[in-house]
């Protein structure tokens, strides 16, 4: 059996692609694009949920790894694109961070809300004045029927 496992090792090694694809060369840069990913995913949701140390931290380590990933034998350019992803995801997080908190971004922010919450409040007015002008608007109609009808 284990001069089976050798003979295959020997096989996969021996082959360039597979080789890499069996290597913590290729696997950890893979496993760790879910960094990235759910950096970039959170671009879409609210500022006031980013945390500038976390952010300054993952930029750092990024930025970090991106040259150890140039640095070590052989070069590792998925690394590289992983955390040159991420390092560029957490700076725009970073800028939105100091946006939000430092150069009125909270305000601008809030003051929106607000106006939305006004505009659905004045929807809401003008669906029951529609409502309540349909009504008197039947009981007209039902009024002239009575009329026409003596």
């Amino acid at each position: 059996m284990a001069a089976a496992l050798s003979a295959l090792n020997a096989k996969i090694r021996s082959q360039p692609v597979l080789n890499y694809l069996c290597s913590t060369h290729f696997w950890g840069p893979a496993s760790n694009f879910g960094i990235p990913i759910a950096a970039i995913m959170d671009t879409r949701k609210d500022p006031e949920i980013i945390s500038g140390q976390m952010t300054l931290a993952l930029s750092l380590y990024s930025g970090t790894f991106m040259r150890y990933s140039m640095a070590v034998t052989p070069k590792n350019p998925l690394l590289f694109a992983c955390h040159f992803l991420n390092f560029s995801a957490q700076v725009t997080q970073g800028y939105r961070y100091v946006d939000y908190w430092h150069f009125g971004g909270r305000d601008k922010s809030l003051a929106v809300k607000e106006e939305r919450s006004g505009g659905e409040a004045v929807l809401e007015e003008g669906k029951r004045l529609v409502g309540k002008a349909g009504e008197e608007g039947r009981e007209m109609v039902g009024q002239a029927k009575e009329k026409v009808t003596r």
